[in-house]
């Protein structure tokens, strides 16, 4: 069985193939600057060179069809023709309280996902346009949705539900949805096996650290808390989201800097987090660069993030009852050794002992803790693409 896997951005497309015999990649490529000016299409066989694609896209349908193409171009495609293509499966950012799991799209489906614009105006629209260019230019092909938000779907309401009146979440949805479920699920399965323990015996809390970053804590299996809230703004610092603040702050610096609310989410969306703390960049390889220079705001904002991680860490160990593993993934938690050390100390007093050595490694599957350590502290690199085609195939093949 192969799976298309698609991720639809407002004017760029992921994609991979990928042979589920051998859960193997067999292309994989990025579309850009759809419906601008400089269209290029970034395609990668597994087997061969990149071909770069140069050609005005005006549209995401112009652009699946342009991928389409080069998965089947004679020259470097890898696939004779579209029936090699067993199913699709589409990363959609928000599903509301719609679906607790991956799902077979239908029209009911679709109509569900535009519901929840208004959760994910900026996320939703391209992923469901996305949908429908595939249902054009392939139907008949079985489609399946995996949600970002669906893994979350398991938290207990009074982890979920803010102390606002509650008439606003029974009208408008108004409470933590939670976000990167899609690598939190990963890399807890991933954890279990990698302990060789059944992940229902489990507490394991996820740390997915990079530009946009969560915590989630994942109890037998299942999302009881993350970090992230009603939108991706919420919990920690950021590259360049402030994560969580005092409300009042909002009235406040609108007032003092003369911001109308396009003016203030700008701000704390795009101005914040370590970009805001440090001035020097939102790229954690530039701040630690600036830090080891002796930048004190890179530092500051260095420590901020670890603190935060930290905090979070403690606080899910108190939710579940206690902590068997701690997991780190994403660009950031994947390939700075200093910020998993950052992070993990001060949680000796939970049993945490990271080994140094074995912490000095990047990028790919380690246990960086001692032998002897009570919690386990493991590097997994994350698979969002990979999760999204078992999801695919499990519901395909049912």
């Amino acid at each position: 069985m192969k799976i298309f896997v698609v991720n639809c951005g407002s004017s760029s497309l992921k994609y991979q193939l990928i042979n589920m015999k051998n859960e193997e990649v067999e292309a994989k490529g990025l579309v850009e600057r759809i419906g601008i000016p400089g269209s290029v299409l970034k395609h990668q066989p597994a087997n061969g060179e990149k071909v770069v694609i140069e050609e005005y896209m005006p549209t995401h349908k112009e652009a699946l069809k342009h991928v389409i193409d080069a998965l089947m171009d004679e020259n470097y495609g890898v696939i004779k023709n579209m029936n090699e293509i067993n199913a699709v499966g589409h990363r959609v950012v928000h599903a509301g309280e719609k679906f607790a799991f991956s799902v077979v799209i239908n029209e009911e489906v679709v109509n569900a996902l535009k519901g929840c614009i208004d959760l994910a105006p900026l996320h939703n629209p391209p992923n469901i346009i996305g949908i429908e260019a595939c249902q054009q230019l392939m139907p008949g092909v079985p489609m399946v949705g995996v949600f970002d938000t669906a893994f979350h779907q398991t938290m207990p309401k009074e982890a979920f539900i803010y102390a606002l009146p509650y008439e606003l979440y029974e009208k408008y949805g108004v409470r933590r949805y939670g976000f990167h479920g899609t690598s939190h699920k990963y890399v807890a399965q991933r954890a279990a096996s990698m302990l060789n323990k059944n992940i229902e015996d489990l507490k394991i809390v996820t740390c997915h650290l990079g530009n946009g970053a969560s915590v989630a804590a994942v109890k037998q299996g299942k999302s009881v808390d993350t970090s992230m809230g009603f939108t991706p703004l919420e919990g920690l610092a950021m590259g360049t989201r402030c994560g969580d603040i005092d409300p009042a702050i909002v009235k406040f610096v609108m007032e003092k800097e003369n911001l109308d609310l396009a003016g203030i989410d700008n701000l704390m969306n795009k101005k914040s987090g370590v970009l805001g703390i440090s001035g020097v960049s939102s790229d954690f390889r530039d701040i630690e660069e600036a830090a080891e220079k002796g930048n004190m705001r890179a530092d500051l904002a260095l420590k901020v993030f670890a603190y935060k991680v930290r905090k979070y860490i403690g606080a899910y160990a108190a939710a579940m009852g206690g902590i068997d593993a701690i997991v780190f993934t994403a660009g950031l938690g994947e390939n700075s050794a200093s910020m998993r050390a950052s992070v993990c100390e001060g949680l000796e007093f939970l049993g945490v002992e990271i080994d140094n050595e074995k912490n000095n490694v990047r990028g790919k599957e380690a246990e960086v803790s001692k032998a002897n350590s009570k919690v386990k502290v493991l590097l997994i690199p994350t698979n969002e693409e990979l999760m999204i085609a078992r999801d695919t195939k499990s519901l395909i093949a049912e």
